[in-house]
């Protein structure tokens, strides 16, 4: 497939989900009320520190009883905002039907660079392997992440893990959630004024250009009514990965949802995002 050449206002329109959603500000607004209400309600283990860098902490939510397995999850943000606390609504569903949930933090560009990042999310999932069961997490591991996060679990599966010591890949599945999978269209991007990315970089950190190493289904999921660019992101990494396919007929375009409404579906015991994520276990 030739690759797509795309003008310098087709990136700003294609990337900037704030300008394509007016009405962010709500669906924020409601991550952030949800989360408020999932701290105070179930009580994480908080700030479990994972690595040395300021950020690298994790909050844990653990359910009754023994965990059927854990759900590590990584926040979007361009890899420059948000934090854990703003995804805390990821975890309840979850935790109800007895999974432990780990809600990442991570340094932010620009403070670090992307490839800083993607280390840090690889000692995030060896903390759970190797520390999570005294915490209180256990079972088979999911990696998943919306948007940035996405980008960051689809990493996680061309990770060579012997490298790093481990004996076998630390999870059995990965969800990337309305993902960026190929990085070239950040170099032009304006917010590349904080990714500090060139085209090598950029290239060098695209989960398509990388062959797979994790032998784990990788869930791909994104709303339908997203821009024309991150359902071209998520049709990218589906074909570029024959092995993993979930679902087998191509990504999990979901109808009536856009970047900031998607990732609500994690909490909602019912939605198709959930009933998908479950099945990686």
């Amino acid at each position: 497939m030739a690759p797509v050449v795309l003008t310098d206002e087709a990136i700003e329109a294609g990337y900037n989900n704030r300008a394509a959603v007016p009405e962010h500000p709500r669906f924020v607004a409601e991550w952030l009320a949800r989360s408020q209400e999932a701290i105070e309600r179930y009580r994480p283990r908080r700030d479990l520190r994972y690595g040395p860098n300021p950020r690298e902490t994790l909050d844990l939510y653990v359910p009754n009883g023994t965990p059927r397995g854990t759900f590590v999850f990584a926040h979007g943000g361009y890899w420059r905002a948000f934090g854990k606390d703003d995804f805390a609504f990821v975890a309840p569903v979850l935790v109800e039907q007895g999974f432990a949930v780990a809600v990442l933090d991570y340094d932010l560009c620009p403070d670090v660079t992307i490839a800083t990042i993607v280390d840090e999310c690889r000692r995030a999932l060896l903390w759970v392997a190797r520390e999570g069961a005294r915490h209180g997490a256990g079972g088979p591991v999911v990696i998943g992440g919306h948007s940035a996060g996405g980008h960051l679990a689809a990493m996680m599966c061309v990770t060579d893990w012997a490298a790093l010591g481990a004996s076998s890949a630390p999870f059995v599945g990965a969800l990337t959630l309305s993902g960026v999978h190929d990085l070239a269209p950040m170099v032009r991007f304006s917010y590349n004024a904080d990714l500090r990315l060139d085209e090598a970089e950029a290239a060098r950190l695209s989960p398509i250009n990388h062959p797979l190493r994790v032998k784990a289904p990788l869930l791909v999921v994104c709303g339908a009514d997203e821009t024309t660019e991150f359902l071209r992101q998520s049709q990218l990494i589906w074909d570029a990965w024959p092995a993993s396919r979930r679902p087998a007929a191509g990504p999990l375009f979901v109808p009536h949802r856009h970047h900031y409404s998607i990732v609500l579906d994690h909490a909602d015991a019912e939605s198709a995002l959930t009933r998908a994520t479950l099945a990686l276990f």
